[in-house]
């Protein structure tokens, strides 16, 4: 084998573990915030991903049926005017289509301590916007929008502790569903582009 070949042989090697590395770099440093131009009415939209994931088992269905709600912030500048935002993707695998009437004030506890939210409205008109902001979690899934600050988003971002208890007739607690921490390094992104 000559010194050419052996060459040629050592870059075709480096280059498949650059490329290599490249991928596994991207995964790892995949943007967790997003910001996009709603189209019809022009504010700036400023969202994350992934979301933090809350559930509750539903008594007297099928076994493991579950309701489940995904949280993630939002933020509408609108020429400068910052409005901050909580959606929640409420959505059920118990059959038939989650319901709104609980979901119209909702406390978030973060640490134990608890933080009202009061519903701003059921569609991303509520909050300025012409379109969704997220995708729904399942097709039957309601949209809500509560609008908060940042103080409020800082205090979920950094609890140990994070519980959903919805405001209806009967109270009801999402628990968190699996490890929150990728959920919970997506918000504490998108708080480091937010002003108070």
């Amino acid at each position: 084998m000559n010194l050419l070949t052996t060459g040629r042989s050592f870059l075709a090697h480096a280059l498949v573990l650059v490329t290599v590395a490249g991928f596994t770099g991207c995964g790892a440093n995949a943007p967790f915030v997003y910001e996009k131009l709603d189209p019809v009415t022009s504010v700036t939209i400023r969202y994350s991903n992934p979301h933090l994931v809350f559930f509750r088992n539903v008594a007297g269905h099928t076994a493991f049926a579950r309701d489940y709600v995904d949280l993630a912030p939002v933020e509408i500048n609108r020429s400068g005017d910052r409005r901050y935002y909580i959606w929640l993707g409420i959505w059920t695998d118990a059959g038939g289509a989650a319901g709104r009437d609980e979901f119209k004030s909702v406390n978030v506890f973060a640490d134990s301590e608890p933080l009202q939210l009061q519903l701003s409205g059921w569609t991303s008109a509520a909050i300025g916007a012409s379109e969704p902001v997220y995708k729904k979690p399942a097709a039957s899934a309601v949209d809500a929008y509560y609008e908060v600050t940042v103080d409020q988003l800082q205090r979920m971002a950094n609890a140990t502790d994070l519980r959903l208890e919805t405001g209806g007739r009967e109270r009801e607690t999402f628990e968190p569903w699996d490890d929150q921490t990728r959920g919970k390094t997506a918000l504490l992104e998108f708080l480091k582009g937010s002003t108070y």
